[in-house]
């Protein structure tokens, strides 16, 4: 049951983080967000963000401060990504470990209840969230075209494996849109 409840979800949102709207962080109380990189905000690899991410970024910036905080231990990589998107950023984070997410929260200099960590993985971005007492929102990938069936079993057997462990992971139509 311990599983479970680290790897579950605050808030599963149908949808990639371009879902993820200013009122709904308002509704939840969140003045900061934690963001991870590949297939959270860019496909993995993609070192150039997408045309609709940048409003995304501005709308959301209106509410909550924002951090990258990235396994990806590409420091040039994230670093173009943030300096594109004007964000902090953090590289080679180790998640799930907490020390590094935590940094970015201190920075915010915001209570951790007040915080969302985002990411589109259970077993790394859920989790290093919900071990720090953030609120964390599952996120469906943004991936290359090319990419949905790799990524789609991976996260198949993320989901599975979760629920083995005790999270109650809803289904598709209960999800928020």
């Amino acid at each position: 049951m311990f599983w479970g409840k680290l790897l579950q979800p605050n808030l599963i949102l149908e949808g990639t983080v371009l879902n993820l709207t200013p009122d709904i962080l308002q509704q939840y109380k969140l003045k900061g967000l934690v963001l991870d990189v590949d297939e959270t905000l860019v496909p993995f690899r993609a070192s150039q963000v997408s045309e609709e991410l940048l409003p995304w970024v501005e709308d959301v910036r209106q509410v909550a401060s924002l951090w990258l905080v990235s396994n990806n231990i590409s420091e040039a990589r994230i670093r173009r990504i943030g300096k594109s998107l004007d964000l902090p950023y953090i590289s080679g984070a180790g998640k799930p470990s907490r020390r590094k997410v935590r940094r970015a929260v201190d920075a915010m200099g915001l209570p951790v209840e007040q915080v969302g960590m985002v990411g589109d993985r259970l077993f790394t971005d859920v989790l290093a969230g919900n071990r720090l007492g953030l609120f964390t929102v599952l996120v469906e990938p943004m991936v290359s075209p090319n990419q949905i069936v790799r990524r789609s079993s991976l996260h198949s057997a993320e989901v599975w494996l979760s629920q083995v462990l005790g999270a109650s992971l809803p289904p598709e139509n209960a999800r928020l849109k």
